[in-house]
Protein backbone atom coordinates (compact mmCIF):
# COMPACT_ATOMS: atom_id res chain seq x y z
CA UNK A 1 0.00 0.00 0.00
CA UNK A 2 1.63 3.13 -1.06
CA UNK A 3 1.49 6.09 1.47
CA UNK A 4 0.01 9.32 0.26
CA UNK A 5 2.00 12.26 -0.63
CA UNK A 6 1.43 15.64 1.21
CA UNK A 7 2.62 19.04 0.03
CA UNK A 8 2.28 21.27 3.07
CA UNK A 9 2.51 24.98 1.60
CA UNK A 10 3.83 27.66 4.30
CA UNK A 11 4.08 31.19 3.88
CA UNK A 12 7.66 32.15 3.32
CA UNK A 13 9.45 35.00 6.06
CA UNK A 14 12.00 37.57 6.11
CA UNK A 15 13.29 38.88 3.09
CA UNK A 16 12.31 35.47 1.23
CA UNK A 17 8.72 36.59 1.05
CA UNK A 18 9.49 39.48 -1.12
CA UNK A 19 10.07 37.36 -3.89
CA UNK A 20 12.31 39.51 -6.08
CA UNK A 21 12.61 36.85 -8.79
CA UNK A 22 8.74 38.12 -9.70
CA UNK A 23 10.09 41.61 -9.96
CA UNK A 24 12.42 40.49 -13.36
CA UNK A 25 9.11 38.34 -14.30
CA UNK A 26 7.18 41.62 -14.43
CA UNK A 27 9.78 43.69 -15.84
CA UNK A 28 7.62 44.48 -18.45
CA UNK A 29 5.48 45.92 -16.37
CA UNK A 30 7.74 47.79 -14.52
CA UNK A 31 9.44 49.28 -17.97
CA UNK A 32 5.84 50.82 -18.95
CA UNK A 33 5.32 52.06 -15.48
CA UNK A 34 8.26 54.33 -16.05
CA UNK A 35 7.03 54.97 -19.30
CA UNK A 36 3.72 56.21 -18.12
CA UNK A 37 5.10 58.40 -15.27
CA UNK A 38 7.10 60.21 -18.13
CA UNK A 39 4.26 60.87 -20.68
CA UNK A 40 1.76 62.01 -17.73
CA UNK A 41 4.67 64.55 -16.52
CA UNK A 42 5.36 65.83 -20.04
CA UNK A 43 1.76 65.19 -21.16
CA UNK A 44 0.59 68.91 -22.58
CA UNK A 45 3.48 70.44 -21.32
CA UNK A 46 4.66 73.46 -23.83
CA UNK A 47 8.36 73.00 -22.63
CA UNK A 48 8.13 69.16 -22.37
CA UNK A 49 11.62 67.53 -21.10
CA UNK A 50 12.90 71.35 -20.61
CA UNK A 51 10.74 71.27 -17.34
CA UNK A 52 13.97 68.82 -15.99
CA UNK A 53 16.37 71.46 -16.21
CA UNK A 54 13.92 74.60 -15.36
CA UNK A 55 13.67 73.36 -11.84
CA UNK A 56 17.05 72.55 -10.44
CA UNK A 57 18.22 75.94 -12.69
CA UNK A 58 15.91 77.88 -11.43
CA UNK A 59 16.52 76.77 -7.38
CA UNK A 60 20.40 77.10 -8.08
CA UNK A 61 20.02 80.69 -9.31
CA UNK A 62 17.73 81.86 -6.22
CA UNK A 63 20.03 80.17 -4.04
CA UNK A 64 23.14 82.03 -5.38
CA UNK A 65 21.47 85.13 -5.51
CA UNK A 66 20.28 84.72 -1.79
CA UNK A 67 22.69 82.85 0.06
CA UNK A 68 25.89 83.35 -2.48
CA UNK A 69 25.38 87.11 -2.96
CA UNK A 70 23.66 88.38 -0.39
CA UNK A 71 24.71 86.08 2.70
CA UNK A 72 27.94 85.55 1.61
CA UNK A 73 27.66 82.22 2.48
CA UNK A 74 30.89 80.40 1.80
CA UNK A 75 31.10 77.64 -1.28
CA UNK A 76 34.53 75.38 -1.13
CA UNK A 77 36.48 77.57 -3.13
CA UNK A 78 33.74 76.88 -6.29
CA UNK A 79 31.62 79.50 -8.22
CA UNK A 80 28.08 79.66 -5.81
CA UNK A 81 26.29 78.78 -8.51
CA UNK A 82 28.36 75.19 -8.99
CA UNK A 83 28.41 74.58 -5.91
CA UNK A 84 24.61 75.01 -5.52
CA UNK A 85 23.79 73.22 -8.50
CA UNK A 86 25.89 70.20 -7.35
CA UNK A 87 23.81 70.30 -3.91
CA UNK A 88 19.86 71.19 -5.82
CA UNK A 89 20.88 68.01 -8.49
CA UNK A 90 20.59 64.99 -5.52
CA UNK A 91 17.89 67.11 -3.77
CA UNK A 92 15.69 67.58 -6.88
CA UNK A 93 16.12 63.94 -7.79
CA UNK A 94 15.56 62.74 -4.26
CA UNK A 95 12.45 64.92 -3.43
CA UNK A 96 11.09 63.91 -6.71
CA UNK A 97 11.82 60.04 -6.08
CA UNK A 98 10.25 60.44 -2.46
CA UNK A 99 7.42 62.06 -2.86
CA UNK A 100 6.40 59.85 -6.32
CA UNK A 101 6.96 56.75 -3.92
CA UNK A 102 5.20 57.82 -1.26
CA UNK A 103 2.14 58.77 -3.22
CA UNK A 104 2.00 56.18 -6.16
CA UNK A 105 -0.13 53.54 -4.36
CA UNK A 106 -3.07 55.58 -3.72
CA UNK A 107 -2.50 57.18 -7.19
CA UNK A 108 -2.67 53.57 -8.68
CA UNK A 109 -5.55 52.04 -6.41
CA UNK A 110 -7.75 51.24 -9.21
CA UNK A 111 -4.94 49.08 -10.63
CA UNK A 112 -4.07 47.79 -7.09
CA UNK A 113 -7.85 46.43 -6.82
CA UNK A 114 -8.08 45.16 -10.34
CA UNK A 115 -5.13 42.77 -10.82
CA UNK A 116 -2.46 40.93 -9.30
CA UNK A 117 1.08 41.85 -9.88
CA UNK A 118 3.67 42.26 -7.22
CA UNK A 119 3.19 45.94 -5.45
CA UNK A 120 6.97 46.56 -5.21
CA UNK A 121 6.90 47.50 -8.81
CA UNK A 122 4.93 50.61 -8.26
CA UNK A 123 7.32 52.35 -5.80
CA UNK A 124 10.11 50.63 -7.99
CA UNK A 125 8.82 52.37 -11.16
CA UNK A 126 8.11 55.73 -8.72
CA UNK A 127 12.37 56.10 -8.41
CA UNK A 128 13.22 54.99 -11.33
CA UNK A 129 11.64 57.11 -13.46
CA UNK A 130 12.97 60.69 -12.15
CA UNK A 131 16.23 59.52 -12.83
CA UNK A 132 15.62 60.58 -16.72
CA UNK A 133 15.26 64.21 -15.09
CA UNK A 134 18.26 63.73 -12.91
CA UNK A 135 20.60 62.75 -16.23
CA UNK A 136 19.61 65.51 -18.10
CA UNK A 137 20.59 68.20 -15.57
CA UNK A 138 23.65 66.35 -14.60
CA UNK A 139 24.66 67.25 -18.60
CA UNK A 140 23.70 71.04 -17.33
CA UNK A 141 25.56 70.99 -14.72
CA UNK A 142 28.75 69.14 -16.55
CA UNK A 143 28.13 72.63 -19.36
CA UNK A 144 28.49 74.52 -16.03
CA UNK A 145 31.99 72.53 -15.52
CA UNK A 146 33.31 73.52 -18.51
CA UNK A 147 32.14 76.97 -18.11
CA UNK A 148 33.91 77.44 -15.41
CA UNK A 149 36.97 75.31 -16.12
CA UNK A 150 36.64 72.59 -14.05
CA UNK A 151 37.87 69.76 -14.76
CA UNK A 152 36.75 65.90 -14.06
CA UNK A 153 39.05 63.89 -11.52
CA UNK A 154 39.50 60.35 -10.88
CA UNK A 155 37.25 60.21 -7.95
CA UNK A 156 34.40 61.36 -11.05
CA UNK A 157 34.40 56.81 -11.20
CA UNK A 158 32.40 56.76 -7.76
CA UNK A 159 29.43 58.92 -8.91
CA UNK A 160 27.74 56.05 -9.92
CA UNK A 161 28.05 54.86 -6.28
CA UNK A 162 26.75 58.32 -5.17
CA UNK A 163 23.51 57.88 -7.13
CA UNK A 164 22.80 54.03 -6.02
CA UNK A 165 23.01 55.44 -2.97
CA UNK A 166 20.40 57.89 -3.74
CA UNK A 167 18.28 56.02 -5.55
CA UNK A 168 18.19 53.29 -3.10
CA UNK A 169 17.83 56.00 0.10
CA UNK A 170 14.47 57.60 -1.76
CA UNK A 171 13.51 54.19 -2.18
CA UNK A 172 13.59 53.08 1.10
CA UNK A 173 11.95 55.80 2.71
CA UNK A 174 9.03 55.35 -0.03
CA UNK A 175 9.00 51.75 1.42
CA UNK A 176 8.05 52.94 4.58
CA UNK A 177 5.46 56.26 3.96
CA UNK A 178 3.90 54.63 0.94
CA UNK A 179 2.12 51.93 2.84
CA UNK A 180 0.92 54.79 5.45
CA UNK A 181 -0.13 57.06 3.31
CA UNK A 182 -2.42 53.94 2.31
CA UNK A 183 -4.16 53.71 5.82
CA UNK A 184 -3.16 57.80 6.52
CA UNK A 185 -3.87 60.37 4.17
CA UNK A 186 -2.50 62.83 6.51
CA UNK A 187 0.64 61.93 5.05
CA UNK A 188 0.39 63.34 1.21
CA UNK A 189 -0.76 66.51 3.26
CA UNK A 190 2.55 66.44 5.42
CA UNK A 191 5.29 65.61 2.86
CA UNK A 192 5.82 68.37 0.70
CA UNK A 193 6.56 70.40 4.75
CA UNK A 194 8.76 67.33 4.97
CA UNK A 195 10.72 67.73 2.05
CA UNK A 196 11.19 71.28 3.05
CA UNK A 197 12.63 71.06 6.44
CA UNK A 198 14.87 68.45 5.34
CA UNK A 199 16.23 70.13 2.54
CA UNK A 200 17.55 73.05 4.51
CA UNK A 201 18.77 70.43 7.39
CA UNK A 202 20.95 69.36 4.73
CA UNK A 203 23.96 70.81 3.45
CA UNK A 204 22.51 71.60 -0.46
CA UNK A 205 22.71 75.39 -0.12
CA UNK A 206 26.28 75.97 2.60
CA UNK A 207 28.93 73.10 2.89
CA UNK A 208 29.19 71.00 6.07
CA UNK A 209 32.25 73.34 6.83
CA UNK A 210 30.01 75.45 8.46
CA UNK A 211 28.58 72.91 10.93
CA UNK A 212 30.35 72.65 13.99
CA UNK A 213 33.23 70.14 14.67
CA UNK A 214 31.50 69.25 17.45
CA UNK A 215 27.94 68.64 16.05
CA UNK A 216 28.74 66.96 13.20
CA UNK A 217 28.60 63.52 14.03
CA UNK A 218 25.15 64.33 15.01
CA UNK A 219 24.24 66.45 11.91
CA UNK A 220 25.52 63.25 10.05
CA UNK A 221 22.51 61.30 10.64
CA UNK A 222 20.99 62.87 7.75
CA UNK A 223 21.46 60.73 5.07
CA UNK A 224 21.14 62.84 2.55
CA UNK A 225 24.61 64.70 3.99
CA UNK A 226 27.15 62.05 2.74
CA UNK A 227 24.88 61.65 -0.27
CA UNK A 228 25.43 65.19 -1.13
CA UNK A 229 29.27 65.80 -0.20
CA UNK A 230 29.77 62.79 -2.66
CA UNK A 231 28.40 64.34 -5.09
CA UNK A 232 29.99 67.59 -5.17
CA UNK A 233 33.33 65.54 -4.00
CA UNK A 234 32.50 63.75 -7.19
CA UNK A 235 31.69 66.11 -9.85
CA UNK A 236 33.46 69.00 -8.61
CA UNK A 237 36.75 67.71 -7.05
CA UNK A 238 36.13 69.02 -3.96
CA UNK A 239 37.37 67.74 -0.76
CA UNK A 240 37.00 64.19 -0.30
CA UNK A 241 33.43 63.38 2.10
CA UNK A 242 33.93 63.41 5.94
CA UNK A 243 34.23 59.41 6.48
CA UNK A 244 31.58 59.57 9.51
CA UNK A 245 29.04 60.91 7.33
CA UNK A 246 29.77 58.48 4.40
CA UNK A 247 29.53 55.69 6.57
CA UNK A 248 26.79 56.61 8.77
CA UNK A 249 25.18 57.25 5.25
CA UNK A 250 25.47 53.69 3.72
CA UNK A 251 24.80 52.18 7.40
CA UNK A 252 21.38 53.91 7.83
CA UNK A 253 20.57 53.61 4.02
CA UNK A 254 20.58 49.76 3.77
CA UNK A 255 19.15 49.71 7.23
CA UNK A 256 16.50 51.99 6.05
CA UNK A 257 16.10 50.02 2.96
CA UNK A 258 15.81 46.30 4.73
CA UNK A 259 13.56 47.22 7.11
CA UNK A 260 11.10 49.04 4.24
CA UNK A 261 11.21 46.22 2.63
CA UNK A 262 9.91 43.86 4.99
CA UNK A 263 7.77 46.18 6.25
CA UNK A 264 6.32 46.72 2.57
CA UNK A 265 5.79 42.89 2.14
CA UNK A 266 4.01 42.74 5.56
CA UNK A 267 1.92 45.88 4.70
CA UNK A 268 0.46 45.11 1.22
CA UNK A 269 -1.48 42.05 1.85
CA UNK A 270 -4.10 44.86 2.84
CA UNK A 271 -3.80 47.49 0.24
CA UNK A 272 -6.67 46.47 -1.93
CA UNK A 273 -8.88 46.32 1.46
CA UNK A 274 -7.63 50.24 2.66
CA UNK A 275 -7.07 51.73 -0.38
Amino acid sequence: MHSALVLEIEPQRGLAALDFPSLWRYRELLYFLVLRELKVRYKQAALGAAWAVVQPVFAATIFTIIFGVFAHLPSDGLPYVLFAFAGVLPWTYFGEALRRASTGLVEDSELIRKIYFPRLVLPTAAVIAPLVDFLISLAVLVVLMIWYHISATPSLLLLPAFIVMNVGLALAFGLWLGPLNVRYRDVKQILPFLIQVWMYASPVVYPLSMVPERWRPLYSLNPMVGIIEGFRWTLLGTAAPDATAMALTAASTIVLLVGGLLYFKRAERSFADVI
